[in-house]
């Protein structure tokens, strides 16, 4: 199983940025998908997560209102669309998947399941 994340980079504040992270060797639809995120010297947080039909969601109260997840069951891809940026969310972004197994969905930094390599996304003030 691989998971890619890409779409990080250097953006000013107040702007928008949409991550992806893309998905093989797995049955996609079957696996629950969330993002992530770790600043330096801190411990890794849940941002945003999503079931497999894409109906089911639960978002960070740090980035409601400013962040939306979605995925594409038919391109193995989640999205992270990142609004209203502050520099208080630059860190490394991770996307993870792991396998629904109908609990609900964990909002915690820590998901037993695949991970990715992250992207950084750093916003400057």
């Amino acid at each position: 199983v691989q998971l890619v994340e890409s779409g990080g980079r250097l953006v000013q504040s107040g702007g928008s940025l949409t991550l992806s992270c893309t998905a093989s060797e797995l049955t996609f639809s079957n696996y629950i998908m969330g993002w992530f995120r770790q600043a330096p010297g801190e411990e890794r947080t849940f941002v945003a997560g999503i079931r497999g039909g894409g109906y089911v969601k639960e978002i960070s109260d740090s980035v409601k209102g400013r962040f939306t997840i979605s995925r594409d069951n038919t391109k193995n891809t989640v999205y992270l669309q990142m609004n209203s940026l502050k520099p208080e969310d630059t860190a490394v972004y991770y996307c993870a998947a792991r396998y629904d197994s109908g609990t609900p969905i964990t909002m915690t930094g820590k998901w037993l399941g695949y991970w990715g390599q992250g992207t950084q996304v750093t916003v400057s003030s």
